[in-house]
């Protein structure tokens, strides 16, 4: 986009793009194609240009007409001095729409805009067969200084790699070429067509041994002098004083070697832009999954629908949108982040827990938070707690109605912040501050405990940080400097409040400026005295100044010019007046250019401020969504969880838990359900039941609570006491990879190898009708497997959904451990006999009978999926479903009949000793396969129980014979 006068034009093939994406007339101008835009509308048009994957570059015009004129010279006839000014992509464009804002500009983007850098390398990894993959990258939102990187080991589906990019969501990548053909395959998928995400291609041999790290090191040799670094070490220092994480030069050497390699790769990209400084002053540098977090995978984000739904896709239903209360748009991104990074470390989900139970209570709460631990001391005045709740919302509500802070101070640090939008910011963090000093006290030595306005630990922590007097006193000092007036009305000359001592080369310009004018003044006092008149004024008309006005009769020297008349009057300008004229739109524009060469010099200067900004604004930020969770709780009842000490066993123990998505939905009509887990006794939930009876909602749910309390949540439930879990691995529902060349049991046996090789035994596992997508026997054989292998090798905590009756064997194998529930229901009739002859005759609509659902969890199995019925209400034929019924039956019959030869040869040969010393064991098998004969099986196993408990051997081969009768009789 070329500046040509008061329009941007497009030229050649630029001209044919941008005509397809805005909806412009591209026409040929001397054989040359071209379209143009107003020069207003800027923003707008390259925000459309951005967002539809395109990268931008703006060439503006950078000498004026009266500088040019001033030049002289035969350069004076040449076209006007341009320059690439800036240039935009998704990933860059919040970091640099400064310029862009106001006129007409679109909306910006609220979420993040990550830029991924993706490098791989085949290793030997230890104790496995052939060469392994690993993956390095790094993820830099430009726009708010975030760095997040990682080096690890992944399998052959890159499932890792795409939990990373699932949970990211980039808007840009650079892929690092050459890379094994399974990281291209998922990156092509995930870039595809449809995404709008920017692909760029770059070679990772440009760096030889050790050059990528070479590279980053001149970098911040090259940005930071020794005193600027020393100084911005320091105030890193202060301001993130409890951050493990390493800064600066000592970081990056630390750093694994592919990410050095691909933070070389991005640095190098952002060079184009301008905006490399920001790896060396001010980023954030976070691994991908601390210590004292961990990663949900991909399959958990999409099977837990925590950002999407996986109906149509969008957030609309998701946990996010039900969770999500944040007032402000940088609060609302690192509540994403806290999602998907739950906290593994029980001090500080407790830590949590404290400030959301302290905030809840100050909202008026006429009852005390439930199932409280660790609480602070409750002593404190009930003007206190609510001065705590309306302190915070009038803060964030302050902050959501202002500018984004973050990427406000980011676009400072970029020197590409406009001086409305830098006043803007600064007001804002300044009046923060001062709102939230009223929560701190300035000599907490001398007040005892209980009356402390705020007992959590880490609310005291994020309040004194946003509200730090040294932070206060920069804002303050930074605005002294400008005059707010004239930033709001985008005044660049008089913006300075400019003195001798501060700002030398603006004060001689304004200097300059005044003498221009006072030369003119001075004009008016001789053409007084040259044509008698006392009164005599310049006039301005149209814009136009320095009208000298005349009766139309006055005869005026030959010299002198006509601008303009009337019919009484004459408007002139005089030769002197035209020179001055000149001399004072050259010092107004000489002026501009200092003051916006001095307004770069002044943001380049606000890099020393940064990092005690930006460290302000993370506070802010966690208040934020530390506020939104107790917002969260008391609009929907929630409790606070209890977390068991670490060393004691895994276990979840649930009370009235319900799935916060669709009790948001359907309020009071939820019905919740228990969980009661423990990896000393019952630690294996089997759940079967009819199909849409509510097994999956109900798997979701424990998932979905365990997620929520550990981010620091408060959960739907009336009581919750929880083991800290170390991950949460999901497997649902059924689909296949057109594009990666995979099946749906392919897909199917890929998440659970996942969960198989990952989870640990302080590991949450749910799994959903494994094996589904083969056939019956390949199927019940690998998902009964998986589940022996879940209880014996790994011992921690499953749900496990089936529709498979013959896993519930494994019950006798893990006595204790292992339980069989199901979701119960009501039928109001039985299924009916269907013949092949019913079959011609008209089809009843209720011949299957009806099925109330009554989505509570019940101990026992259930013998029936009532699959027919899900069939009758999707709106199979008829005839269809009849036709089903008549197979349904026919093989109902032939598996009774094979179970009752079964039970014939077991009961028709007993020894004399045989059933002395087992017949409880010849009961038990034949009660498992009847449900239906449950009763007077017990019976028959009560007499023999009392046959030999007298030792009856004589009674026990009787009630033998008795039992097979009822039972062939009852069959």
């Amino acid at each position: 986009m070329v500046e040509v006068g008061y329009r941007f034009r497009f030229f050649g093939e630029d001209a044919a793009v941008a005509a397809a994406v805005l909806g412009i007339v591209a026409h040929p101008d001397r054989s040359f194609l071209t379209a143009s835009v107003p020069s207003f509308r800027l923003g707008f048009h390259v925000r459309r240009l951005v967002a539809a994957g395109h990268k931008v570059g703006v060439v503006r015009q950078t000498e004026t007409a009266a500088i040019k004129a001033a030049a002289g010279g035969a350069g004076s006839a040449a076209p006007f001095a341009r320059s690439l000014s800036a240039v935009y992509t998704r990933a860059t464009i919040e970091a640099a729409a400064g310029e862009l804002e106001g006129g007409g500009a679109a909306a910006p983007e609220e979420g993040s805009s990550y830029l991924v850098c993706v490098v791989d390398k085949e290793v030997e990894a230890a104790g496995r067969e052939g060469p392994q993959v690993k993956v390095g990258m790094v993820a830099i939102e430009v726009s708010t200084g975030e760095v997040v990187h990682g080096e690890f080991l992944d399998s052959d589906s890159r499932s890792d790699l795409e939990a990373v990019l699932l949970g990211l969501a980039p808007v840009e990548v650079i892929l690092g070429t050459p890379l094994s053909f399974a990281t291209e395959k998922i990156m092509k998928a995930y870039v595809g067509p449809t995404s709008n995400v920017r692909v760029e291609h770059v070679s990772c041999e440009c760096f030889g041994e050790g050059g990528a790290l070479a590279e980053l090191i001149a970098l911040f040799e090259k940005s930071v002098d020794n005193a600027s670094r020393a100084e911005y070490d320091r105030k890193l220092i202060e301001t993130n004083d409890d951050n493990n994480n390493l800064h600066g030069i000592e970081g990056i050497m630390a750093m694994p070697e592919l990410v050095v390699q691909a933070l070389a790769l991005s640095v190098r990209y952002l060079k184009g832009f301008g905006m490399e400084r920001i790896i060396c002053f001010g980023s954030s540098f976070w691994p991908f999954s601390a210590g004292t977090e961990f990663s949900l995978s991909a399959n958990a984000l999409q099977q837990l629908e925590v950002f999407r739904n996986n109906s149509d896709g969008t957030t609309e239903g998701s946990l996010f949108q039900t969770m999500n209360n944040t007032c402000t748009s940088f609060g609302s991104r690192l509540f994403r982040n806290w999602l998907t990074h739950p906290l593994c470390d029980r001090h500080l989900i407790c830590a949590r827990h404290d400030a959301v139970s302290e905030i809840f209570e100050s909202m008026g709460s006429h009852h005390s938070v439930s199932n409280l631990q660790d609480g602070g001391d409750r002593s404190c005045t009930a003007s206190a707690r609510s001065d705590l709740c309306t302190v915070l919302s009038s803060v964030l509500a302050l902050l959501g109605r202002s500018v984004d802070i973050q990427r406000g101070i980011t676009r400072v640090f970029h020197c590409k912040a406009t001086a409305k939008e830098f006043v803007g910011v600064i007001q804002s963090i300044l009046t923060a501050g001062k709102q939230l000093q009223k929560l701190v006290l300035e000599d907490i030595g001398t007040v005892s405990s209980q009356h402390k306005p705020v007992h959590s630990s880490l609310l005291r922590r994020l309040i004194s940080t946003a509200s730090s007097s040294t932070v206060l006193n920069s804002a303050m000092k930074l605005l002294s400097c400008l005059n707010k007036d004239a930033a709001d009305q985008g005044d660049m000359l008089n913006l300075f409040i400019a003195s001798v001592d501060q700002f030398p080369e603006v004060a001689e310009g304004h200097v300059n400026v005044k003498m221009a004018d006072h030369k003119l003044d001075l004009l008016i006092v001789e053409y007084r005295k040259q044509l008698g008149m006392r009164n005599l004024e310049f006039k301005t008309v149209a814009g136009t100044t320095h009208l000298i006005e005349l009766p139309v009769d006055r005869r005026v020297p030959s010299n002198w010019i006509k601008i303009n008349s009337t019919k009484k009057a004459i408007r002139y300008h005089t030769p002197e007046i035209l020179k001055n004229l000149d001399n004072l739109l050259l010092s107004k524009e000489e002026l501009a250019v200092v003051c916006r060469s001095m307004w770069h010099k002044f943001l380049t200067y606000f890099s020393k401020y940064y990092a005690q900004f930006q460290a302000v604004v993370e506070s802010l930020a966690a208040l934020d969504c530390l506020y939104s969770f107790a917002v969260l709780a008391k609009q929907n009842n929630y409790i606070r969880p209890i977390f068991v000490h670490d060393n004691e066993p895994s276990q979840i123990h649930i009370k009235d838990g319900r799935h916060p998505v669709l009790e948001s939905l359907l309020g009071n009509n939820f019905v919740p359900n228990d969980t009661e887990l423990h990896t000393d006794g019952e630690h294996c939930q089997i759940v079967t039941g009819p199909n849409m009876g509510g097994k999956s909602c109900y798997i979701r749910q424990v998932a979905l609570i365990t997620m929520m309390a550990q981010v620091g949540s408060f959960v739907p439930a009336s009581s919750a006491m929880l083991h800290v879990v170390d991950g949460i691995y999901t497997r649902m529902g059924a689909s296949d990879s057109i594009q990666q060349g995979t099946s749906t049991f392919h897909e199917e046996m890929n998440e659970a190898s996942n969960i198989l090789r990952n989870c640990t035994s302080r590991s949450l596992v749910i799994i959903d009708e494994l094996g589904r997508g083969t056939s019956t026997h390949d199927g019940v054989a690998i998902a009964y497997a998986t589940l022996h292998y879940l209880l014996k090798e790994k011992k921690c905590i499953v749900i496990f959904v089936t529709h498979y009756p013959k896993i519930l064997d494994i019950q006798r194998e893990f006595e204790g451990s292992v339980g069989a529930y199901h979701v119960s229901y009501l039928a109001t009739r039985k299924l009916l006999e269907v013949t092949d002859k019913q079959v011609e005759t008209r089809p009843e609509a209720n011949d299957l009978g009806e099925i109330i659902f009554l989505y509570k969890l019940v101990a026992g199995a259930s013998d029936r999926s009532f699959g027919l019925n899900v069939a009758l209400l999707a709106q199979l034929p008829s005839r269809c479903i009849k036709r089903a019924s008549v197979m349904a039956a026919k093989l109902q019959e032939e598996l009774s009949a094979r179970e009752e030869n079964k039970l014939r040869r077991t009961m028709d040969a007993p020894t004399v000793d045989g059933p002395c010393e087992s017949s409880a064991e010849v009961g038990l098998l034949c009660a498992q396969p009847y449900q239906r004969l449950a009763e007077t099986c017990r019976r028959v196993l009560l007499n023999i129980t009392l046959a030999q408990s007298n030792n009856d051997v004589a009674n026990t081969l009787p009630s033998l014979k008795n039992a097979q009768e009822i039972a062939r009789k009852a069959i």
